[in-house]
């Protein structure tokens, strides 16, 4: 099958160095570090500068959308995972499933620290979190999943600048959500589409149809079954086919067709990333570990 290339992507706004920053000078007000990233990228979705920048701060991962991802998969990069000493959870922060262990994980983490504050007699001591994560990761869902029914509080604290926010769980844990964060560059260019694929990277920078089209072309590589199913495609056809000519496929298949029986496949291509991104077109992982 032909690849196709797509424009090379950089995305990094200044307000995401002010970001790093922010992480940085925040690290001593928590004591662990929640990394949320998309079960189906944990790869491209996974800032490159984070372990840097926390050092030896404790911290956990938290698989999220996994409900969207290969199942096979989500329990190789658990098992990855495990291998560097950090626990790692599949969750949907939507529906909430995972995080019924979340604050086992969370205190597993943490046995060694809560340990010298019970011999210190600091055991009242709240546990205080940072979540980190890559724009349109889920942060905002967890961050309400984690609250409950219990209205979110928002207060000013010392050495706390604006941007951040500390929110009081349930639980008694107090969370420190900060905006989501990109890195300076993208070294892998597969990296940048995958974070585009998902929606990580605004779609106004980028050339929608090209996008859809390496799509096409990797899920016809690796999960083939499932597009044919989803559109209505013959399994024959996607030999050889290159990813444009997948797109006009899709795009005839459902109708997108303009005067003359053209495909309008600028149409197509926004509906096919909004159902990837939506999660319906079934389970799909585009990393391995």
């Amino acid at each position: 099958m032909a690849q196709s290339q797509i424009p090379s992507i950089q995305w990094f706004p200044g307000h995401m160095a002010k970001t790093r920053r922010l992480m940085k000078d925040s690290l001593r007000l928590v004591d662990v570090v929640v990394e949320l990233i998309d079960a189906r990228i944990p790869r491209a979705s996974r800032n490159p500068e984070l372990h840097a920048i926390i050092g030896n701060k404790p911290h956990l991962v938290l698989l999220n959308k996994a409900d969207s991802a290969d199942e096979r998969v989500t329990a190789e990069w658990c098992a990855y995972f495990k291998k560097k000493g950090i626990v790692a959870i599949p969750t949907d922060c939507r529906s909430g499933k995972g995080l019924s262990q979340f604050t086992g994980a969370v205190e597993e983490t943490l046995r060694e620290l809560t340990e010298r504050r019970r011999k210190k007699g600091m055991q009242g001591s709240p546990i205080r979190m940072m979540i980190v994560g890559i724009p349109n990761v889920g942060k905002s869902s967890l961050i309400n999943r984690l609250c409950g029914t219990r209205r979110a509080k928002v207060e000013d604290r010392p050495g706390v600048t604006r941007g951040k926010q500390w929110v009081s769980l349930q639980n008694g844990m107090e969370l420190l959500d900060m905006p989501g964060v990109l890195w300076p560059k993208f070294e892998d260019q597969a990296v940048a589409e995958h974070l585009a694929f998902v929606g990580s990277i605004k779609d106004d920078v980028l050339d929608i149809e090209l996008l859809a089209v390496r799509l096409l072309e990797l899920l016809a590589r690796d999960y083939p079954q499932q597009l044919c199913e989803r559109y209505k495609l013959e399994p024959g056809s996607l030999e050889g086919a290159d990813g444009y000519t997948l797109l006009e496929a899709v795009g005839r298949k459902r109708g997108m067709l303009m005067p003359g029986g053209v495909v309008n496949t600028e149409r197509a291509a926004i509906m096919l990333l909004d159902e990837f991104r939506g999660g319906v077109m079934g389970k799909v992982s585009l990393e391995r570990p």
